[in-house]
């Protein structure tokens, strides 16, 4: 079996297809898997450097909303459709995987034009244009959160990477603490605005140092490749450790008792699978999407939102500080996080992108090709971040 997966543009896009493609190569090593993508964005960044073959197609902006450019749009596409559906060809695809973004409308255009099936995934509680229409070519519609206005469509979760998935926060805690030069036992607040950073976040840091060493809690801060964070060291405190890339979200996941990110759906969706409460600060740009993406942990229980705009030292010092030095509420916020996340996504996608294909998902497959494989998917997997986000600034 050959498939296609259009999932490029933004690391939000990126990220799940990768997974999903991982989880389809450990169902079955021998699959075909071809990414479509285009050279904005970072498509010829994130998806060679995963092990599998990228085909580029011309870029065609699809605005979010009606907008007079809507008019021209089908003249836009037309030459990337065609480039797209010489790739669907070209592999002979079986099926088409779609995740939205910049590639997947003319993906889906261009298997409908083949006669291939499509399977659509929406991460964003707003859909955008591309699935809404995609949408309409296919009975297999799934979603990543319940609440994604869809209809007819399966919430199946969002695929996250085996290294998510299967953490145990407090088997590895004291590995994960050791690695990144963390006392122990101290309260530990991570802090990270995805790969590019987020300013209000950072700055917020910055300024409560002398608050979180008064009460004891330790910090690990990604603070970002697009920004610079300069703690002063204070041998006598509880460490802070900023780095501006953490590349083992697992452990920095296992070590923390609470996070402060943004949130972004894949960051949302793999906080609630570990269980890891977290206060989310929405990026303030838009259409609110990211506030959206939270709301619903957040009303389980797993969580705090607080606007970016109202992320202010004093905030932080009369919430935060004292939720971290309260394990009786923290234990209650992870549960209930946990119960919220989903953790089975990737497998679910890939027994719908068998049905789709009308092919049978092996059984029993060789089991020593299959370990290969996925010990080869991991190694790469466990090196990406959970979320790249927008930078702020």
């Amino acid at each position: 079996m050959h498939v296609v997966i259009a999932g490029g543009g933004s690391a939000g896009h990126i990220e799940p297809a990768l997974n999903t493609a991982d989880a389809l190569r450990r169902a079955d090593p021998s699959i075909g898997v071809t990414m479509l993508g285009t050279e904005k964005g970072l498509d010829t960044k994130l998806i060679p450097a995963r092990g599998y073959e990228l085909r580029l197609i011309p870029a065609v902006p699809l605005p979010r909303k009606p907008t007079p450019s809507l008019l021209t749009l089908p003249a836009r596409l037309l030459g990337t459709v065609k480039a797209a559906q010489d790739v669907i060809t070209d592999v002979d695809a079986d099926v088409v995987i779609g995740f939205g973004g910049y590639v997947a409308l003319p993906a889906y255009l261009a298997a409908r034009r083949a006669k291939r099936p499509i399977v659509v995934h929406e991460a964003n509680i707003r859909p955008g244009l591309a699935n809404r229409v995609g949408a309409k070519f296919t009975d297999y519609v799934l979603t990543g959160n319940p609440a994604v206005p869809m209809p007819g469509a399966t919430c199946v979760g969002m695929p996250l990477r085996p290294a998510i998935t299967g953490l145990d926060r407090a088997a590895v805690r004291a590995e994960a603490r050791k690695a990144f030069g963390l006392d122990p036992e101290r309260p530990t607040l991570l802090v990270t605005g995805g790969s590019q950073g987020a300013r209000r976040l950072n700055d917020t840091m910055v300024a409560s140092v002398k608050t979180l060493r008064e009460a004891g809690i330790q910090v690990l801060h990604s603070y970002g490749d697009k920004n610079s964070v300069a703690i002063e060291a204070d041998p006598a405190g509880p460490p802070y450790v900023a780095r501006p890339y953490v590349d083992r979200m697992d452990l920095a996941y296992a070590a923390a008792d609470l996070a402060m990110t943004r949130s972004g759906m894949m960051t949302c969706s793999e906080l609630a699978a570990v269980g890891l409460p977290s206060v989310y600060v929405p990026l303030p740009v838009g259409n609110g999407e990211q506030r959206l993406n939270a709301a619903p942990v957040v009303e389980a229980g797993g969580g705090l939102l607080i606007d970016d705009a109202a992320l202010t030292p004093a905030w932080f010092a009369a919430n935060v500080v004292p939720l971290l030095l309260d394990a009786e509420r923290l234990a209650a916020m992870s549960d209930a996080a946990r119960r919220f996340g989903i953790r089975d996504a990737d497998e679910k996608i890939v027994d719908l992108v068998f049905a789709a294909a009308g092919v049978p998902r092996p059984r029993a497959a060789d089991s020593a090709a299959a370990d290969s494989a996925a010990e080869t998917v991991d190694v790469a997997a466990a090196s990406q971040p959970a979320d790249t986000q927008e930078n702020d600034s």
